[in-house]
């Protein structure tokens, strides 16, 4: 079944409560479709009036703020043993190149790598934990943590819904035409959303490998 079609099932206070934990548990560290679910969610507000988009919203945040603020503490407190130990479990996610880019992230960055990170499925996912192991002062990361929760789980929220009104309204008087106009715009907002991460992330990445270069050319 798709999840649309499952969460069309679930009580309203469900599908708050279920946003709120799974974006709380993805922020804390834990791979999950957090982005996924919340999308899902404001689109079934979108169309169906028990979900009110403004609680969605907000239980997101919640989730997302919170998530990452006990993220941060469990990673401040277990340092890079526990980075180890996540490598093995997760090897995907929390892999050795993975976590090296994100530490260069956080390096060049500092707490504005945990407020765009909110908008980058991997730092989204490291944010918290990796925050605390690298002791970034918690008044920095608490700053950053709740207007980047603010703005990514708010304003998807938002943005979702009222685009699956607009979307809704479409459909209703220009039928075939009107999806196929939401898809493309949709595809095209993905892609380019995509190819600017991976920009990002490959600027990151070469200034991370040209840094040790530089400095072993400098001892000759």
């Amino acid at each position: 079944m798709h999840i649309q079609e499952w969460l069309e099932t679930v009580p309203a206070v469900s599908i708050y409560l279920l946003v709120g934990l799974v974006i709380g548990l993805e922020s804390l560290g834990i791979p999950l479709p957090g982005e996924i679910i919340l999308v899902s969610s404001a689109l079934l507000a979108s169309q169906h009036g028990e979900v009110d988009p403004l609680v969605l919203g907000v239980c997101a945040t919640a989730g997302a703020i919170i998530g990452d603020s006990i993220g941060y503490a469990i990673g401040r407190k277990g340092g890079r043993p526990l980075l180890a130990r996540l490598g093995k479990r997760f090897p995907k996610h929390f892999g050795e190149q993975n976590i090296a880019m994100a530490e260069r992230s956080f390096e060049k960055w500092g707490m504005w790598a945990v407020f765009f990170g909110r908008f980058v499925a991997l730092l989204r996912i490291f944010a918290g934990p990796l925050a605390g192991v690298l002791q970034m002062p918690y008044w920095k990361f608490l700053i950053a943590n709740v207007f980047g929760g603010i703005l990514w789980a708010g304003g998807t929220t938002a943005v979702i819904y009222y685009v699956g009104v607009v979307a809704e309204a479409w459909l209703k008087r220009f039928s075939w035409l009107g999806l196929v106009a939401a898809v493309l715009v949709g595809l095209t907002s993905m892609l380019v959303l995509k190819n600017r991460a991976k920009k990002a992330a490959a600027r990151v990445e070469a200034e991370g490998t040209a840094a040790p270069a530089q400095a072993a050319a400098a001892t000759d």
